[in-house]
Parts: C-alpha cells; sequence; structure tokens
C-alpha cells in the first residue's frame, strides 16, 4: 500500500503515529467533538441517492465529500472497506487517501473490515493495517473473533504495540448473531468469554486510569441481550462502538437502556443517518453535529 501524502509520520497528531494510545486518543476526540462515529459506507444505493454513478468516479466523489464534510469535525469515522475493495486496487488506493486526509486533521480512522483468522494468516492482516511500517494504517479496525478470542492475538498485541487499537466483535444486532454470540460454554455466553478476553487485554490501561485500546462492537439495537446475557461492558475499560443508530432504528434513550454504566465509552455510530444529508458538505457536517450533540447530551445527562 502506498500513502499519497507521505509517511505516517506527516499525519496528524491524533493519529497512531501520535505517542498516545489509541484509547486515549479516542476518549480526547470525544470529549471535543461528541460521541458519534460518522460511517462512510458507499453502497450502491447511497451513491445513486447522491445522484453519482456508481463507479470509480462516484466512488471518488462520493468519500471525498465525506472527508471534507468530517475531517477535524468528528471524533472518529468509519469507512467500510468491502465498498472500496470491491472497486479493485483502485479502491483500495482511493480508501488509503481517505485514512490519511481525515488522519491529517487529527480525526480518528476507524476502518471496518471484521478480519479473523489463525496463526500466520492473522499476523499477515494484523501486519496489513496495524503494522509500524504498514504506510497508511488506521487508528484501529474492525475484528471478527469466532475463531476464537486467542485468535485474534496476533493483532490485538500488533494495536497495543504501536499505539492502534481494535474493535471485537462482541453482541451484534443482526438475528443470525444470536446463534454464536448467546451459546453457552462452560456456563457462559460466548459475548461473555469476548468481553472477558477483552477486560483482560485492558486491564493495564486501567491501572493507568486510561481507556484501554481493545474495544467492542456491540449493536444499539439488541435491547436486553446485555442485560439478559450477565454482560458487565462497564467492567471491560473498553470504548464501545455502537452501530445502529438512526436509520437502523436505534434512538439515543436506546443507548441508556442497552449500555447503562457503560454509557460514558459509547461512541455511537451513525452511516446513513447521517450520508442520507448528502452530498451537500454543510448539510452533512451539520447533520453530524447534530447527532453528536443528541448523544452527548444523553451521556451527560445520565
Amino acid at each position: 500500500m502506498t500513502c499519497p501524502s507521505g509517511s505516517v509520520e506527516a499525519v496528524a497528531e491524533g493519529s497512531a503515529s501520535a505517542g498516545a494510545p489509541f484509547g486515549v486518543r479516542l476518549q480526547r476526540a470525544m470529549r471535543r467533538w461528541g460521541p458519534v462515529c460518522a460511517g462512510i459506507d458507499p453502497h450502491p444505493a447511497l451513491v445513486d441517492s447522491w445522484g453519482l454513478p456508481y463507479d470509480l468516479s462516484g466512488l471518488e466523489r462520493f468519500s471525498m465529500t465525506c472527508v471534507e464534510a468530517f475531517a477535524g469535525q468528528v471524533a472518529a469515522v468509519k469507512p467500510q472497506s468491502a465498498f472500496f475493495e470491491v472497486f479493485g486496487s483502485p479502491g483500495v488506493a482511493l480508501l488509503e487517501r481517505v485514512v490519511t486526509d481525515l488522519q491529517r486533521e487529527g480525526t480518528q480512522v476507524i476502518v471496518d473490515v471484521k478480519r479473523g483468522d489463525i496463526g500466520s494468516t492473522m499476523q499477515a492482516y494484523a501486519e496489513a493495517f496495524l503494522g509500524a511500517q504498514a504506510p497508511c494504517r488506521p487508528d484501529a479496525i474492525t475484528l471478527s473473533p469466532y475463531l476464537g478470542y486467542g485468535s485474534l492475538r496476533p493483532a490485538v498485541d500488533l494495536a497495543l504495540q504501536t499505539g492502534a487499537g481494535v474493535f471485537v466483535l462482541a453482541l451484534t444486532s443482526n438475528p443470525e448473531g444470536k446463534l454464536v454470540q448467546h451459546a453457552e460454554l462452560d456456563g457462559t455466553s460466548v459475548a461473555g468469554h469476548v468481553v472477558t478476553g477483552v477486560g483482560a487485554d485492558n486491564a493495564s490501561a486501567g491501572g493507568r486510569g486510561e481507556w484501554g485500546s481493545v474495544g467492542m462492537v456491540v449493536g444499539a439495537t439488541v435491547g436486553d441481550a446485555v442485560a439478559d446475557l450477565g454482560l458487565d461492558l462497564a467492567a471491560a475499560n473498553a470504548p464501545l462502538l455502537a452501530p445502529g443508530l438512526g436509520a437502523q432504528g436505534a434512538t439515543a434513550d436506546d443507548l441508556r437502556r442497552v449500555f447503562g454504566a457503560a454509557l460514558p465509552r459509547v461512541l455511537a455510530s451513525s452511516s446513513r443517518e447521517i450520508l442520507s444529508a448528502g452530498p451537500d458538505v454543510v448539510s452533512l457536517r451539520e447533520r453530524a453535529r447534530v447527532v453528536a450533540d443528541s448523544v452527548r447530551a444523553l451521556v451527560e445527562g445520565a
């Protein structure tokens, strides 16, 4: 991968090259801009709704409009890698440009790749996104733990070594997820084992009074599942990426119901709710601010 504007060290202090670990950087960004992560999900229907062709030129206009609207304006941005990969190497090069341009303004970038494998393959995935020599590495990536939480060890260890972060799928809102995440092993749900693993990896950060850099993905639309499964999200010292706000049906009030005492660690992810305000840059930025202000008010009032 190549970086169109230079090395990782050239980006803003908020990026993964800075001295502070990801958990600390994210907490600072959320305090400044509000606890919202704006998605960049250029799927065909959204690109079409912006009046753009679904080709590489449309992908570029869509993505760079989002960069202009969100860079230095929101706490975090989450590009969905699949919608770039579908265009092959030019799409991947554009994703690298998106990452670099956002980081230059100090915005935390979480690339949604949901990688999950074993052994040397997992190590290679980790190096591709999180390695110190990767010229365009995001601040964090998403991971799938369903080959066992321990299978993620290469990515988790590399993230902690390089100041990056990961978000591990823990409790998702898709109906099929229950078959795995709610299943029990030795009296504990699979989701519970993930929470325990994340908490162990974040223990040293907690001892320093910092947020851990190993986060979890917990859907804002899971209802009572967190309570029903007996998950202690707050104890894991993890930032919590919560998709589902807005278009998927979750409201700010649902966040209180789902996350309880862990609410101050929630980074609400909003894609379609914000992106529906495009293609106007000002409208996109304003929608992101409205969503962030509503979630901040909920957290501060809890």
